[in-house]
């Protein structure tokens, strides 16, 4: 089965929301989250501070899926919190496993 890693750069202000919907979803064994920092000339979609300091502050969720999983995922993404500003990508993930 090919898995992909799915990245979720998500707007502060969507996280906990977020969190919560992907907590809900049986499909999805798990993810990682962290707190990033964007940099880039996406001025548009930043405030006033964050165009000052250079960056906007964002959270990234990350999960490694099935292909099929990963495309569901997104087509869920897209209807309940499209508009939301949320960016992703998706890549095919080469190998996975744990060390023991």
């Amino acid at each position: 089965m090919t898995h992909h890693l799915l990245h979720l750069i998500v707007p502060l202000q969507a996280e906990d929301a977020l969190v919560e919907w992907l907590l809900e979803r049986e499909d999805i064994p798990g993810f990682t989250s962290s707190a990033v920092a964007g940099h880039g000339s996406s001025e548009r979609s930043m405030t006033t501070a964050e165009q000052v300091a250079g960056r906007s502050r964002r959270v990234m969720f990350m999960l490694l899926l099935p292909e099929e999983t990963a495309e569901a995922v997104l087509a869920g993404l897209g209807e309940d919190f499209g508009g939301s500003g949320i960016h992703y990508w998706l890549v095919p993930a080469i190998e996975q496993g744990r060390l023991v």
